[in-house]
């Protein structure tokens, strides 16, 4: 069974390129047209997927070099607060008015 493990490796190595290179958006792929890179990674099973992985698409940089969206908790997060403002606030009016309607009505 452990003379198969390489050559499952290289396949399952080729497939994972194969899919990261179709899913890649082709502002992203580098140096090449997208379809030469599937060539290049069906065709040459080793090395193709390897050079993908190193140097067919833009990687973003480890440590924050691209800009992050952090989940932020809601009692932290000012865009939640407003909205619970604004709900407080349609809520009492809702209040009011349906309020001011029963009176009317009686």
């Amino acid at each position: 069974m452990l003379r198969y493990l390489p050559f499952l490796l290289i396949i399952a190595l080729t497939i994972y390129a194969f899919i990261d290179c179709l899913n890649t958006p082709e502002e992203e792929v580098k140096h090449l047209p997208k379809v030469v890179w599937v060539l290049i990674i069906l065709l040459f099973s080793i090395v193709g997927p390897v050079v993908w992985l190193f140097a067919g698409r833009q990687r973003a940089a480890v440590g924050g070099g691209a800009r992050r969206t952090q989940w932020v908790a809601p009692d932290d997060n000012p865009e939640f607060l407003r909205s619970l403002g604004e709900d407080r606030n349609r809520d009492d009016k809702d209040r009011r008015d349906g309020g001011d309607k029963d009176d009317r009505s009686s």
